[in-house]
């Protein structure tokens, strides 16, 4: 793991914490940590990120919100019976589980919750304020893994619950991170809100299956001069997530940064759809398969299928971890506004940025570096901590 003298613990304040990706993430945090197992799938320990200067995984402290009540180590039992951890694994890292999980604050808005918009706001901060100062954290990195939510409909819709927490979290002065295609910091009132801030933020909807290879597929036609005609897609889902994007709302939102990938990469949007089923009897596993018609020399017609098969939360929690990891050192580092760097790891980014995955890697190891030339300075003049006093005014 990345060296460090005397580094102060980071908090990571899971939202959605009870679910498949932040239990995995969780139980894998520790047991990499413990040295069960290597952090495979994790690009900040890999050696551009050696001396980035970032918390190590035994920096990290869980916590976060959920509406769920089933405890961690439960859950952890669930999915190594669905195989997605490793037997033995959830056993020897309990303690660690038990302790994550007394962290976890009731969320919202539930059935029958009579609190205003504004005072969940305020609960939802004063939770991620109070596991901050208990704990004597650096700064408190907030992550959103729920379910994907339906897009909004009009502008006179309720906020909904992403961004009511991405708003706690700019109350409470902790950079944030939507790993859901959520609105999240997206919607308009929490845009605002992020700006004033100046804290560091990054999103949206992680990228770990199909979209990761839409994004090396798209600009390897683009520089081969080869017409795409038609790229249509299928996804088979099971667990929370196939059930949340049964609702043809939510699935809108998820789709909408699969097609931005292509046209940002082919430099326009083929014909076609990608479709999403939800299968409960799948579980925890996904299955995408796409169909690509192609023009070749002399408008030869050829086809290209790719099938991607994997355990959606063993996907999306290494790169969990390394999205705290770089937004907390950003922080540290007083880097301010959207982490356009980070575009590696999402479907629809923040801020400016290539598209292809090549691209993405260059500019993130190039912010890695950035991060680690600056790491004398920042350890000489300490960057805030997560506290109301550095968040801004809502």
């Amino acid at each position: 793991m990345s060296a460090s003298l005397s580094r102060p613990r980071v908090g990571v304040w899971l939202i959605g914490a009870r679910g498949s990706v932040a239990t995995t993430v969780v139980t894998g945090c520790a047991a990499v940590a413990a040295g069960l197992h290597p952090p495979t799938g994790m690009v900040t320990e890999t050696p551009p990120f050696t001396d980035s200067g970032l918390p190590t995984l035994s920096d990290l402290v869980f916590g976060g919100h959920d509406t769920l009540d089933c405890p961690l180590p439960k859950r952890a039992e669930s999915l190594t019976a669905g195989g997605v951890l490793p037997p033995g694994v959830a056993t020897a890292v309990a303690a660690e589980l038990a302790t994550a999980d007394r962290e976890i604050r009731p969320g919202g808005p539930t059935p029958g919750d009579t609190r205003s918009e504004t005072e969940l706001i305020t609960a939802f901060a004063d939770d991620m304020r109070d596991f901050t100062h208990r704990h004597g954290l650096e700064r408190t990195v907030v992550v959103n893994v729920a379910s994907t939510e339906p897009v909004p409909q009009g502008p006179d819709a309720p906020l909904p619950a992403s961004t009511l927490y991405a708003l706690a979290a700019l109350r409470a002065g902790c950079p944030y991170v939507n790993f859901t295609p959520s609105e999240g910091m997206h919607h308009p009132a929490a845009a605002r809100e992020a700006e004033r801030s100046g804290l560091p933020h990054a999103g949206r909807d992680g990228k770990t299956g199909q979209t990761l290879l839409r994004a090396v597929l798209g600009p390897m036609f683009a520089q081969r001069a080869l017409t795409v005609r038609a790229w249509s897609g299928t996804n088979l889902l099971g667990g929370g997530d196939g059930a949340a994007l049964a609702d043809p709302a939510a699935a809108a939102a998820k789709n909408a940064g699969k097609e931005r990938v292509l046209a940002d990469t082919l430099g326009t949007v083929p014909e076609g759809e990608v479709h999403i089923d939800d299968v409960p009897a799948l579980g925890d596993w996904k299955t995408a398969w796409d169909h690509i018609a192609f023009d070749g020399f002399l408008g030869t017609r050829m086809i290209l299928q790719t099938i991607w098969q994997g355990c959606d939360s063993a996907l999306a929690a290494p790169l969990v971890l390394d999205l705290a990891r770089l937004t907390a050192r950003a922080h540290e580092a007083g880097v301010s506004g959207p982490l356009g760097a980070l575009g590696f790891y999402f479907k629809d980014p923040v801020g400016d940025g290539p598209s292809g995955l090549a691209e993405q890697y260059g500019e993130l190891v190039r912010f890695g570096r950035g991060l680690g030339e600056s790491a004398g300075e920042v350890r000489g003049t300490r960057a805030g901590r997560c506290t109301e006093e550095t968040g801004g005014a809502l």
